[in-house]
């Protein structure tokens, strides 16, 4: 991707060390199957994620320095449909606006992909969310189009970010992996044989336990 005009980036995006970034089942009551909130417990305690939900203090340790920079410099987001809901095939409820409320995080025109299009749906904040049928490349040129010359986030889950590194389109990928055997669900890395190669990588590890380990694209 050299002389792309941003970069795509990946941010706290967690994996068990069996390489599941979400479990087998997902239900309304439960996002991520049968993982629960395993894989995202180093999280809950940072000043980041707390103030995403209105929550006052938080962790400033190695977690919130690393979980702080998701939203620096982005201008849009590209996501699969599962992780905007728990709804499969054809949209039955259009009322369903998302798992996060009238104001979601990201203030920004994100990406649902799916083969089902529907209208966008504007939410308070910002956020629009915009549901295609694309390739990752045709995403990534709405995406980048939509951002005004800022980066684009891929959010998950993660037979989208598989998707993305498959098509060699992700610049910065940076990854939590969590000390947990989940043993079922989504792997991140089948098929995916050799795509170190592609970057430099760095793990910083925690005193909660999980390794932030950031892949950066080599300069060609």
């Amino acid at each position: 991707m050299t002389g792309s005009p941003s970069r795509v980036r990946v941010h706290n995006f967690s994996v068990s060390l069996d390489g599941f970034a979400t479990g087998e089942g997902q239900t309304f009551e439960a996002p991520f199957g049968h993982a629960g909130q395993r894989l995202h417990e180093w999280a809950f305690g940072t000043r980041t994620f707390r103030g995403m939900f209105g929550q006052p203090g938080g962790g400033v340790g190695v977690d919130e320095a690393f979980a702080s920079s998701w939203n620096r410099g982005i201008g849009a987001e590209i996501m699969g449909r599962g992780k905007f809901g728990p709804h499969h095939g054809p949209w039955t409820d259009h009322d369903w606006r998302g798992w996060w409320g009238d104001e979601p995080p990201f203030h920004t025109p994100v990406f649902v992909l799916t083969h089902h299009p529907r209208p966008p749906v504007e939410m308070d904040g910002g956020t629009t969310f915009h549901f295609v049928d694309a390739t990752p490349a045709e995403a990534l040129a709405l995406a980048r189009e939509a951002a005004g010359g800022l980066d684009v986030r891929i959010g998950g889950g993660p037979s989208t970010v598989r998707d993305f590194l498959t098509a060699d389109l992700v610049d910065h990928l940076h990854l939590v992996v969590v000390p947990i055997l989940l043993g079922r669900g989504v792997r991140l890395w089948d098929g995916q044989e050799g795509v170190e190669s592609r970057f430099d990588a760095e793990a910083t590890s925690s005193p909660s336990g999980v390794t932030h380990l950031t892949l950066t694209r080599r300069p060609a």
